[in-house]
C-alpha cells in the first residue's frame, strides 16, 4: 500500500498510509482512472467494478488503518443503486465525500433522478466525467472536496502548529478550535509520543501544558488561546493612526467583512476590528449550503478567509485582538472615537457589526462542564474527538442543524433538542430533509435540558418533557448548545437606541421621538448621524449568513452618502 510522509515534526517523518480514493465504475473504469490520474501521487486510488466491489476495497483499506477521502461513482452500477451504494459506503467511512462523476452518454438522462438526492445529503456533488485532460471545472470541485475533508478529518495531512497535551481538556480544545477557524490545521500530541518528545526537546524545562509548537520550532506554554493568538500572529499593535478613516468597521463576521470589501473596494479608508477570530459566529459552521454561489456547501471558516483577502486586496486594515470598549459619538462635525486598550480609532462613520453570542442554557451543572463535553457553538475541533459516542445537540436553527450533520460524520449516534413540536419554524428545508435521511441523527421535540454532570466531564444528562415535566437521565459524551442569538453591544453609548433585548435600532424600527423632522434614519442607519448597524447586532435582521452580508454591502452607500459634502446652503 502506498504511504505518505505526515511530518509530525521539524526533525522526523512517520509513514502512514496515503487517503485513498475509490472510483466504482464497470462500464468505463478507464475513463475514471485517468480523469482522476493527477490525484495518484498523494493518494491510494483504486478501481472498483460494482459495490459489492467497492465495499470489499473499503474494508481493505480501512483494515490496513487507512481511510477514505473520496467516492467517485457511475451514474449507473450494474449490482446497487448508486444512491443505495453510497448509502452502504458512508456507513463503513462516514467522513468520505461521495460525488457522481456521470458519462457524458447518460449525463443528461441520469441528472433529474439524481440531484434531487443533494439536497438530502445523500451525496456531495453531480459531476460529468472528464473528457479529456486538464478539465479544470471537474478538478476544482474534486478539489474543494478534498480540502473540505482535508480541514475536518480528525489528524490532517498538513499539520501548521503541533500542541502538547497529555489530555483533551477545555484549553487545549479551544486552542485547536480557534486554529481551526483561522485556517491554520493543528493536531494533538500525548508527550510520550515522538512528536511529544522532539516538542518537549525543544522546550528544554520542566514541562508545562498544553506547548505549542509553531511551523518554524519556536515552542511556548499557552495559558490561554491569547497566547496562542499573539505567538502565531504577533502581539497586537498599538493601534496608531495619525488620520481620521472613512469608516471604522466593529466585528470582523459576514456583515462586517461585506462591508470592508466594498467600502474598500471603493477608495474609502477602512479598519476593521476584531475581538475573536475571523468570521464571527459563522466562521464556526462546518458546512453552509444555501450561500448564494456555492453548490458544493463552503465552511465558514474557507469564507471568512476568502471575504478577509479580499478586503485587504482593497487596502482595508484588520486589527485582530482588539475588543471595543467604547464608543464615544462624534457631534458637530467631530470623529467617532473608538477605545480600545490599544489605541483609539477616529472614524467620520462606524459600522456596527459586532454580531451575536449564543444564549447561555443557564442551568449551573451543565455550566460547569463547559469545555469538558459541553460546547457552545458548532465546535468543529471537539466533533473530531467525539467518534462512536452518543451526543446531543440544542437548538432547531440552520447553525444546530449544520452542527448535527457534521457530528454525524464521527459519533454514533446524535439527538436534536429543540422546545418546540418540530423543526419547520424554524431551520431550512434542506437541513430538515438531509436530517431525516441521516440514520445517525434524531430529534426530539418538546425537550429540554434540565440537568447533568459527570466526574470531571459530562457523562449524562437529565432531559424533561416541556408537556407534561416528565424527566429522564440518558447517557451523554458530548453536549452542543446552539440557542439562539444575544447582542454584543455593552459598549454602544446611550446616543444610540437599542430594543428590548439589546439589538441595536435602525430605520423605521428606531422610536418616532428619536426621528429627525418626523422622519426615521436610513435602513440600517441608528439614532447617531453617521453610525449603523449592520447583521445580527440589528434588530429585525434575519440572522442568516446571506442577508448579514448583504447588509454589510447595503451599508457602503449609506456611508457614501453621509460622507458627501452637503450642496452649499443646504442644512448640515
Amino acid at each position: 500500500m502506498r504511504t505518505a510522509q505526515l511530518y509530525c515534526a521539524d526533525a522526523y517523518a512517520c509513514p502512514v498510509p496515503s487517503p485513498s480514493i475509490v472510483l466504482i465504475s464497470e462500464e468505463h473504469p478507464t475513463e475514471m482512472l485517468a480523469g482522476f490520474a493527477r490525484y495518484q501521487a498523494e493518494y491510494d486510488v483504486r478501481v472498483a467494478r460494482s459495490c459489492h466491489e467497492a465495499l470489499l476495497t473499503t474494508h481493505d483499506i480501512v483494515a490496513e488503518g487507512g481511510t477514505v477521502a473520496l467516492f467517485a461513482s457511475e451514474s449507473v452500477l450494474p449490482d446497487a443503486e448508486v444512491l443505495h451504494c453510497f448509502h452502504k459506503l458512508r456507513e463503513k467511512v462516514p467522513t468520505a465525500r461521495r460525488v457522481i462523476a456521470c458519462h457524458w452518454d447518460r449525463f443528461l438522462t441520469d441528472a433529474p433522478g439524481l440531484r434531487a438526492g443533494m439536497a438530502k445529503g445523500k451525496y456531495d456533488a453531480f459531476l460529468l466525467m472528464p473528457r479529456g485532460t486538464r478539465d479544470e471545472e471537474f478538478h476544482n470541485a474534486i478539489t474543494d472536496l478534498l480540502s473540505d475533508w482535508g480541514s475536518t478529518v480528525p489528524d490532517p495531512e498538513v499539520v501548521a502548529v503541533k500542541i502538547i497535551s497529555p489530555s483533551r481538556d477545555g484549553l487545549t480544545m479551544a486552542i485547536r478550535d480557534f486554529l481551526d477557524r483561522m485556517g491554520m490545521p493543528s493536531r494533538v500530541w500525548e508527550p510520550d509520543t515522538d512528536a511529544g518528545r522532539y516538542v518537549l526537546e525543544k522546550w528544554g524545562r520542566e514541562p508545562a501544558y498544553p506547548l505549542v509548537c509553531r511551523a518554524n520550532g519556536e515552542v511556548i506554554h499557552a495559558t490561554s488561546v491569547r497566547d496562542v493568538a499573539i505567538n502565531v500572529y504577533g502581539a497586537p499593535t498599538e493601534i496608531d493612526l495619525e488620520h481620521v478613516v472613512d469608516v471604522a468597521v466593529v466585528g470582523g463576521g459576514p456583515a462586517g467583512l461585506a462591508a470592508a470589501v466594498y467600502a474598500a473596494s471603493e477608495g474609502l479608508s477602512t479598519v476593521i476590528l476584531e475581538a475573536e477570530a475571523i468570521g464571527g459566529q459563522a466562521g464556526t459552521s462546518s458546512m453552509i449550503r444555501n450561500y448564494l454561489g456555492f453548490p458544493r456547501g463552503i465552511s465558514g471558516m474557507r469564507l471568512a478567509q476568502r471575504a478577509r483577502n479580499q478586503a485587504l486586496r482593497f487596502g482595508a486594515q484588520f486589527f485582530t485582538g482588539q475588543v471595543v470598549d467604547e464608543l464615544r459619538p462624534g457631534f458637530d462635525g467631530d470623529p467617532h472615537v473608538l477605545c480600545t486598550e490599544s489605541g483609539e480609532v477616529r472614524a467620520r462613520s462606524v459600522v456596527i457589526s459586532s454580531g451575536v453570542a449564543y444564549r447561555k442554557l443557564r442551568v449551573e451543572p451543565v455550566e460547569q462542564l463547559v469545555g469538558s463535553g459541553v460546547y457552545y457553538g458548532a465546535a468543529m475541533t471537539a466533533a473530531r474527538e467525539m467518534d462512536g459516542q452518543d451526543l446531543y445537540v440544542v437548538g432547531g436553527g440552520n447553525s444546530a442543524g449544520q452542527a448535527a450533520v457534521h457530528l454525524a460524520r464521527f459519533a454514533r449516534s446524535v439527538t436534536i433538542l429543540v422546545r418546540r413540536p418540530d423543526l419547520a419554524e424554524t431551520m431550512s428545508q434542506y437541513l430538515i430533509g438531509e436530517i431525516e435521511y441521516n440514520s445517525r441523527i434524531s430529534v426530539r421535540t418538546c425537550t429540554a435540558v434540565v440537568d447533568g454532570g459527570g466526574d470531571g466531564r459530562l457523562e449524562w444528562l437529565g432531559l424533561e418533557d416541556v408537556r407534561t415535566g416528565e424527566r429522564e437521565q440518558v447517557p451523554a459524551y458530548g453536549l452542543f448548545l446552539l440557542l439562539g442569538a444575544e447582542p454584543r453591544c455593552d459598549w454602544l453609548p446611550p446616543e444610540v437606541s437599542r430594543d428590548e433585548r439589546g439589538f441595536v435600532l435602525t430605520g423605521r424600527d428606531v422610536p418616532k421621538e428619536r426621528w429627525t423632522d418626523g422622519l426615521p434614519p436610513e435602513n440600517l442607519a441608528t439614532t447617531v448621524p453617521g453610525i449603523f448597524a449592520a447583521g445580527d447586532i440589528r434588530a429585525g435582521s434575519m440572522k442568516r449568513v446571506a442577508s448579514a452580508s448583504g447588509e454589510g454591502a447595503s451599508v457602503v452607500p449609506l456611508v457614501h452618502a453621509w460622507l458627501a459634502p452637503a450642496p452649499e446652503g443646504a442644512p448640515v
